[in-house]
């Protein structure tokens, strides 16, 4: 079946070309995008532009430039709901922990880190030089669509392999920073970063490293001090061991202050603390925590069946349900009953840390960035990476 589909009462109808379903569907008001990412905007695009609603999944962006030309386009359609798929910022554990966070508990917060283990897509390969027979019913060249031409390989891009190729994707860090980043952006109002580092093994490849670390930095803000975010990825490369004491997570998110550390899972769904002097984490139903007001919205807890026991404990719900909240969310707002709490204003610009985290691992260089002028201080080489042209020739935008 092609991937582009609208439903009906009895069947599905089934498009070639997403375009011709957003000219012919009139009765089309939302539309779900759940596509490799190099081609997220282009369709984020069309339909803002034909007046649907979009719930586009993460990374919501391919590139630098585009993470502010969508966030900029999203802004111009204001009765359009946008949702960014970053499930977990809907559920209890996430704003809770954005309350924590915010509150205080934590004290000074200067560190945050988030890991994640090696993935079966390619790393640190560049592709092969055969080629394989491209299978029947496959349009290839549109798959391809804005990336530059290559072969087809059997095996090396699907399913889900594609992940691993830069023209195509970035790797876990590109496929995670919407999840693990969000928290740490959003709770302590985060700008772009200011200097991105990366190292690790097999880089300078066409596809992600098998194992690396990347250091991204923020600026002091109001009265909050500098913030480092590290990010990890590959087997057995974790935080170090007195920033993990008490977490046997094998992939995970902990923000690190000078009274205490919160652990949020890599989706940001648990809120757990370890404060000062606490050998363990304790779950939301933490005296300390109970006095804290809650101040972020929250979806009908009884429509989609949460637990507070179980969330209180700091126990992560299940993805189904995380995934139903989220979707539950946007729903709502495209009838008009509620606001979308990731809408693509913030998404992209959490896209957009993950994105300069690729650009830094991709040059093997440090970046000092200049966000006012969406640049790289000094590496003009960086602007074919920020600001990629698109192939043009295999297929043709309208």
């Amino acid at each position: 079946m092609s991937p582009f589909a609208t439903l009906t009462s009895d069947r599905a109808r089934a498009y070639h070309d997403y375009r011709d379903l957003l000219d012919k569907e009139s009765g089309v008001d939302a539309v779900i995008i759940a596509t490799p990412d190099h081609w997220h905007v282009p369709i984020c695009e069309a339909a803002l532009k034909a007046g649907k609603h979009v719930y586009c999944e993460k990374p919501l962006a391919h590139s630098v430039a585009e993470c502010r030309a969508l966030e900029k386009l999203a802004l111009s359609y204001p009765k359009l709901a946008t949702q960014t798929g970053n499930q977990g910022c809907s559920t209890e554990g996430f704003r809770r922990s954005f309350e924590v966070i915010q509150s205080g508990l934590l004290g000074n917060i200067t560190e945050v880190h988030v890991w994640h283990p090696a993935h079966s897509w390619p790393n640190g390969v560049n592709r092969p030089s055969m080629s394989d027979p491209i299978p029947e019913g496959l349009d290839w060249n549109f798959w391809l669509g804005t990336a530059p031409a290559r072969q087809y390989n059997n095996d090396i891009y699907h399913p889900g392999k594609w992940r691993g190729w830069y023209d195509f994707g970035g790797g876990s860090l590109a496929d995670f920073c919407c999840h693990g980043f969000q928290l740490a952006y959003r709770a302590l109002e985060l700008d772009a970063p200011t200097r991105i580092e990366a190292t690790g093994e097999d880089l300078g490849h066409e596809s992600f490293a098998t194992r690396c670390t990347v250091n991204i930095e923020f600026a002091a803000k109001g009265n909050r001090g500098p913030v480092k975010l590290i990010f990890y990825s590959g087997d057995n490369n974790l935080p170090p061991s007195d920033v993990m004491q008490g977490s046997a997570d094998t992939m995970g998110c902990l923000i690190v202050g000078s009274e205490g550390t919160l652990s949020a899972g890599l989706w940001n769904t648990g809120c757990a603390v370890r404060l000062k002097g606490d050998s363990e984490f304790r779950g939301s139903d933490h005296p300390e925590i109970a006095k804290i007001p809650k101040t972020q919205p929250r979806i009908d807890a009884e429509a989609l069946k949460w637990d507070p026991a179980k969330a209180a404990k700091g126990s992560r719900p299940r993805w189904s349900k995380v995934n139903n909240s989220h979707m539950f969310e946007w729903v709502l707002a495209c009838a008009g009953d509620a606001k979308t709490y990731s809408p693509f204003e913030i998404g992209a610009r959490i896209t957009e840390i993950g994105m300069l985290g690729v650009l830094a691992l991709r040059l093997q260089k440090p970046i000092l960035w200049d966000a006012e002028n969406c640049r790289a201080t000094d590496l003009p080489e960086a602007d074919a990476i920020i600001n990629p042209k698109p192939s043009t020739t295999k297929y043709s935008p309208r």
